[in-house]
């Protein structure tokens, strides 16, 4: 098949929506699919073979790290010369909403995928008044596409909630032979801290507001008689006032990490902490989860998918940072306690294969194509949208973090 996949989001940005998409461009290549990429400026003009076209954009004021992208005539007709048998948009905004108008013109399906919960996000920078225009935009977009894919059940629950048609679930997986217990390091704990042998609270993922860190930060303030340190691993733009927050507490910043650094990391560390309330799954979860690490969060869209209070981590109620510090100061206290529900996290990301995940997709990618050819239409069929039958275990809609 040809596919085009359009994004407002990619390389050399390092987020889970950037992973999961480089990690399909790579299924796609080795399924043997023709593939090209319509995205921003900046990102290589080729990945896994596929060639890159950048559209040019300016920083969102409250993500500065994401674009709006401008759809330039140029990339229409990349796309028209290419012939997609089907487009795929990413987090449609600008880009992706051309991309959706070009697909139709060209009479090829389209099919959505939902990332970045950006109505949330705009919350966090005192942008109270997009919140509903942004969920009324993006419910039209995803709207006029075949199925709307999205990571997790609570996800699932809040678009249709918000009157989103065609919601399905496209989990997401982990790659659990790097992600290991194995690459636990004492030597990496004797370089981040000084002391091999002082519990280490881990926090992965960017440094911004909509990350709700100002909770780790109190959380971590009322657990120095632990003699615990903090290590964050990821940037952005709240990092300079995290680091003021911490300064001269037992808090280390490594910027971001990737493969096997990141991957001892993890390991190397005791428990994860993630306060973050805007996640639509939370890779960083899975991640620490095959890593051996109890997680510790609130009770929130997309991390309660992953996480099973008192099986694979703890969680607390949103926003109750008095019960958030009380957990993590519980787990510090009880090493057997965290290696029990470390184990049983494990046991849960071994579930979630990246193959499996991707497979799926590909079987979507079919069926649609199938469809638009014998001139079945442009949804899927009943036996196709149930895609939450065909999950890998652990992520059903029924018990979505049930553990063997």
């Amino acid at each position: 098949m040809r596919i085009a996949l359009v994004t407002e989001n990619f390389l050399p940005k390092l987020d889970g929506v950037t992973r999961t998409l480089a990690l399909l461009l790579e299924h796609l290549r080795r399924t043997g699919h023709r593939v090209i990429v319509l995205g921003p400026a900046g990102a290589p003009r080729r990945y896994a073979g596929a060639p890159v076209f950048h559209a040019p954009g300016v920083p969102l004021p409250f993500y500065p790290e994401l674009r709006f992208l401008f759809p330039r005539p140029s990339l229409a007709r990349r796309l028209a010369r290419f012939q997609p048998d089907l487009v795929h948009v990413v987090d449609p905004m600008a880009l992706g909403a051309a991309g959706i108008h070009w697909a139709r013109r060209l009479g090829a399906p389209v099919i959505a995928s939902y990332h970045t919960n950006l109505a949330a996000y705009s919350a966090y920078y005192h942008l109270g008044p997009l919140v509903a225009p942004l969920w009324r935009y993006r419910r039209a977009l995803h709207n006029r596409c075949a199925v709307t894919l999205c990571p997790s059940p609570s996800t699932a629950a809040e678009l249709r909630h918000q009157g989103f048609e065609r919601v399905e679930i496209w989990p997401r997986g982990v790659d659990s032979a790097l992600f290991t217990p194995a690459q636990r390091s004492p030597a990496w704990r004797q370089h981040v801290t000084g002391d091999a042998n002082a519990p280490i609270i881990l926090y992965v993922g960017r440094l911004a507001q909509e990350k709700n860190l100002h909770d780790l930060v109190t959380a971590f303030r009322a657990l120095e008689e632990t003699g615990a340190w903090l290590v964050l691993v990821g940037d952005g733009p709240a990092r300079a006032e995290l680091a003021q927050a911490l300064e001269g507490r037992r808090a280390v910043f490594t910027g971001y990490l990737r493969g096997a650094e990141l991957a001892q990391a993890y390991a190397s560390a005791d428990v994860f902490a993630f306060p973050s309330l805007t996640e639509t799954f939370g890779q960083a979860v899975m991640e620490a989860m095959a890593s051996g690490l109890p997680v510790v969060g609130y009770d929130a869209e997309g991390v309660r998918d992953s996480v099973r209070h008192d099986e694979t981590g703890l969680l607390a109620p949103a926003r109750d940072t008095v019960r958030f510090t009380a957990y993590l100061r519980s787990l510090l206290a009880s090493p057997a306690w965290r290696l029990q529900l470390g184990r049983r996290a494990r046991l849960h990301a071994e579930r979630h294969s990246w193959d499996a995940v991707m497979a799926q997709l590909s079987d979507v990618y079919t069926e649609m194509y199938e469809q638009a050819v014998t001139g079945a239409g442009g949804e899927l069929s009943p036996a196709a949208s149930s895609l939450a039958s065909r999950l890998t275990p652990g992520m059903r809609e029924a018990d979505p973090t049930a553990v063997a």
